[in-house]
């Protein structure tokens, strides 16, 4: 790889500086703040070290080592992969190419969750990829068992990996959606609740998409079919046998697509169907409750 700038910059604000620039050339819409996150990353400080301390010097070798992250960052690579974690619901979760990063709309969908959910529940959560939402619903609530599935055997790892660095258990397994509890000791036993959020974005709108998600967040977690909603169906269709009668069932959903699956839920035979719109007053969970 050839460098855009040389190495000879020794502190911490010569470095940020040189890093925040080539990223602003290369259209990085927050060049500054990802130039200063990278940076800590590197020296695995906070920024209110990076504040006191931008006249420290920094070897040649960390130097360097800057120099190649903000490479990565140039290149569109998001910021959460090169560093490796991304905050959710005030937890830390590992990511990495193999699942979605956590963002703040599905936080609406865990705790819509929360709400419904009581002590002693079983909650499966179907498409698991980082298994933030289902972590974090065993973080927060008390005593319930909790199932995650997804057909990534790497994104189970993750998801994994994450219910070890919160402190909770959960049981992954590995499978098209239901499909993974089939065989197991799982099978036959219902769920309270049933959390998802599925592929949704359909397929012709994929190479629309900023470069960091196209190119670079894996494809099967992103692909819905041709108008977005072929996981909502399977979900649906499959609900039935595995969630108790009042059991409930909730879907993190694309901004217009509150009608569409509202009515998939509402066809399924489940009462209550309800969207919910998150802090930007966007649609973005629908719940619906299965008939007694």
């Amino acid at each position: 790889m050839i460098l855009t700038e040389p190495t000879d910059m020794k502190s911490i604000n010569e470095l940020r500086h040189i890093g925040s620039g080539i990223l602003r050339a290369a259209g990085i819409a927050d060049a500054e703040i990802d130039a200063s996150l990278l940076i800590q990353h590197l020296l695995c400080v906070d920024k209110d070290h990076i504040l006191a301390h931008g006249t420290d010097e920094v070897s040649d070798v960390k130097a360097e080592e800057y120099l190649e992250l903000v490479d990565r960052r140039k290149s569109h690579e998001p910021l959460q992969y090169i560093t490796g974690h991304q905050e959710f619901m005030g937890l830390d979760f590992a990511v990495n190419e193999h699942v979605l990063i956590p963002r703040q709309d599905t936080e609406c969908l865990v705790e819509e969750a929360m709400i419904v959910t009581e002590d002693g529940m079983r909650v499966l959560d179907l498409c698991t990829g980082s298994g933030c939402v289902l972590v974090s619903l065993l973080r927060y609530k008390n005593d319930i068992e909790g199932v995650g599935t997804d057909i990534s055997g790497e994104a189970l790892e993750t998801a994994a990996e994450n219910a070890d660095r919160n402190g909770v258990k959960a049981l992954f397994l590995k499978g098209d959606l239901y499909g993974a509890l089939e065989g197991d000791s799982e099978e036959g036993k219902r769920f309270d609740i049933i959390v998802s959020n599925p592929p949704y974005i359909a397929s012709d709108v994929i190479g629309t998409l900023m470069e960091e998600v196209r190119d670079h967040e894996p494809l099967k977690a992103l692909d819905g079919g041709i108008d977005g909603l072929d996981l909502y169906r399977r979900i649906i269709d499959g609900a039935d046998a595995y969630l108790v009668p009042g059991g409930r069932i909730l879907f993190e959903i694309g901004y217009d697509q509150g009608p569409a699956v509202s009515g998939l839920l509402t066809d399924g035979g489940f009462a209550d169907v309800e969207v919910v719109k998150d802090l930007a007053g966007l649609d973005r969970v629908v719940k619906g409750r299965k008939r007694i």
